[in-house]
């Protein structure tokens, strides 16, 4: 079996962790952020983790974790 490639875009956008979840960065925090409450631009700065029926296919993207 060759080995498998990392997707770059995928590795530089999530990170796993020792538990074997894959934290996620949340979108929507670059700019346009007058209009946003303080409590929604808080809660998008935090670490998100992939959901469940995405995890397989993610795990295709990093085969060896990021």
């Amino acid at each position: 079996m060759p080995k498998l490639k990392t997707n770059r875009s995928v590795k530089k956008r999530m990170r796993t962790t020792k538990s074997g979840k894959i934290k996620r960065f949340k979108a929507n925090k670059s700019h346009l952020l007058t209009g946003r409450t303080a409590k929604r631009k808080r809660q998008l700065s935090k670490a998100g983790f992939v959901a469940k029926g995405f995890e397989s296919a993610m795990n295709k993207l990093l085969p060896y974790g990021a």
